[in-house]
């Protein structure tokens, strides 16, 4: 079942264009986001949360259109950049308090959980956060409230290896409980590890968006791995 959808959504700026972006997430699934600086990735997301109004298309969650349904969408869903843009000189639980009151489905166990499995003390402010563990304080509240759908806009930015490897194993626990993820990344040997499905974007165009099998075998030469597939697509592009 796609439980998210994009059909022919498009963004014109001056100097760049999102054109007839189309796609679809499963339920149950991770799928991973890829292309370089300036080909699209952070504009498709904010037009999948309508951060952004774009020219024409269509977003929808569950079966529903974003745009006549948002607030019940958003109640269901969470968001999570690689930085943190609250206040930074108010505390965690400060934070937290303002943020739980907008999700009645606010899970206070889910939240006691991951506080303790991210190292995060509610007394400590985002001023006084590394950028590691700013990035955990954004996921942490992102899955606090029961979210079907996570989309991730590099959450694997700054965090250490072994962080890394915590929050992908995360990533397949909630794949287990029925989440779907969508995350954009730079680091291909995290979609090596947990992703199902691949949707490549270059140059505001969607060039892939199937399993991670049929990219490599479609796209892919015999032996490349993810890295290389991508990097050789690109250099293909540029010439």
């Amino acid at each position: 079942m796609n439980i998210v959808e994009l059909k022919n959504v498009n963004k014109n700026y001056p100097a760049f264009r999102l054109q007839d972006v189309s796609f679809a997430l499963e339920e149950g699934r991770i799928t991973g986001f890829i292309g370089r600086n300036g080909a699209g990735k952070t504009t498709t997301i904010k037009s999948m949360l309508n951060l952004i109004h774009t020219d024409s298309g269509e977003v929808s969650y569950f079966g529903l259109p974003l745009l006549q349904n948002e607030s019940e969408i958003k109640k269901r869903i969470g968001y999570s950049t690689g930085t943190v843009s609250w206040y930074p000189r108010k505390t965690i639980r400060e934070i937290t308090e303002v943020t739980k009151s907008f999700y009645p489905g606010w899970d206070e166990e889910a939240y006691r959980k991951y506080l303790a499995l991210f190292g995060l003390e509610e007394s400590k402010k985002p001023i006084e956060l590394s950028e590691g563990m700013k990035v955990k304080f954004n996921l942490l509240l992102a899955l606090s409230h029961r979210a079907e759908v996570l989309i991730l806009d590099e959450p694997t930015s700054g965090l250490d290896p072994f962080s890394r490897d915590e929050l992908l194993g995360l990533f397949t626990t909630l794949k287990s409980h029925g989440v779907t993820i969508f995350f954009s990344t730079h680091i291909t040997s995290d979609l090596e590890r947990c992703a199902d499905d691949i949707v490549y974007i270059s140059h505001g165009r969607i060039k892939a968006a199937c399993s991670k099998a049929d990219f490599l075998r479609d796209c892919g030469k015999e032996g490349e791995t993810l890295e290389e597939v991508f990097l050789r697509l690109e250099r293909e592009a540029a010439e």
